[in-house]
């Protein structure tokens, strides 16, 4: 099915994928395909177990939280799962647990979390667990979660050492004995997030700031670059829903405005989540996410619905204009 939608998955990827507030495109040129790929590969399993890594802290904000960003979009792939039948983990670490728990308690459908410690010795452990359980990871997918850089350590935008609030969650990633018992799939939008180790270096490099410092190592199988790492969450339930005909009723069924409301409201007033942090702006409670207001990000979920509802019911998708 992933054929037959194949133009609409294309325009799916480039909504998802026109910069924010920096020039991303050669990224998103080399990355081209990773949607489309990504769910193959969970499509492909029969009976698939999707964890999801997300949470990136701050600390020098007020207070001190992990950004808004990248919450929405593990929330909206955690419910389509769920909502399709697809147990989902949702996986974090404790600076970011208040508000990643925010979140799930506002998704209607079952999905469960594990919390780390920041410590190598706890990421082992949980990838274990993970690997050997009654129902092992079959899938894992990061979302606006930080990479280590080349020195080992991981940076914010700005070269800010992340390494005493950061687990390194990243080893959930690593080939262990030249095998890795799940498909790893990255969704970053600024070059030091999980899966972006699969872009040229130089790209990096040469168009983000501060890339030589802050660009990430850790590779995944399929990679997705979006303008904003929330969006490419919606890409990954709308691709997904337009390749399973059969299930797209559930995977769409909190694909709204609505419910992407009521979850940044959780993650800003529950969990307390901060707008993007710079070092001249520190981030504050808002609902807003990596400097756009929350009416731009509904408005891009509700374009991508309208992708998909046109694909699926009269297969037109060429005429739906970017």
């Amino acid at each position: 099915m992933i054929q037959a939608h194949s133009s609409s998955i294309s325009i799916i990827e480039s909504m998802i994928g026109r910069s924010n507030n920096r020039d991303i495109s050669r990224m998103v040129e080399h990355a081209q395909g990773g949607l489309s790929s990504a769910v193959q590969a969970i499509l492909e399993h029969p009976n698939p177990h999707i964890g999801i890594v997300t949470g990136f802290y701050i600390e020098y904000a007020e207070p001190p939280s992990p950004e808004t960003d990248g919450l929405g979009g593990m929330a909206h792939m955690a419910a389509a799962f769920a909502a399709a039948g697809i147990t989902v983990t949702v996986i974090t670490d404790a600076p970011c647990a208040k508000a990643v728990w925010a979140v799930i308690d506002a998704i209607p459908e079952k999905v469960d979390l594990e919390v780390v410690a920041v410590s190598e010795k706890s990421v082992k452990r949980l990838r274990q667990r993970l690997e050997e359980g009654a129902e092992p990871l079959t899938h894992l997918i990061a979302i606006e979660r930080v990479s280590p850089a080349s020195d080992g350590k991981p940076h914010r935008e700005h070269g800010w050492d992340m390494t005493r609030q950061t687990a390194p969650l990243h080893l959930l990633f690593e080939e262990v004995g030249w095998t890795r018992p799940w498909t790893t799939i990255g969704i970053g939008d600024g070059g030091n997030e999980i899966g972006m180790g699969s872009l040229p270096q130089e790209i990096i490099n040469r168009d983000i700031p501060n890339g030589e410092m802050i660009a990430a190592t850790t590779s995944t199988d399929h990679l997705i670059v979006a303008g904003v790492s929330t969006w490419g969450g919606y890409g990954i339930v709308a691709a997904l829903a337009l390749a399973n005909k059969e299930k797209s009723a559930p995977l769409l069924k909190y694909m709204n405005r609505s419910f992407d409301h009521a979850v940044l409201k959780a993650a800003v007033e529950i969990g307390q989540a901060i707008d993007d942090s710079r070092a001249d702006r520190p981030g504050t409670l808002q609902m807003s996410v990596d400097r756009l207001e929350w009416e731009e990000h509904a408005a891009l979920l509700e374009r991508l619905r309208e992708v998909v509802d046109t694909s699926i019911n009269a297969n037109v998708s060429e005429k739906v204009e970017l």
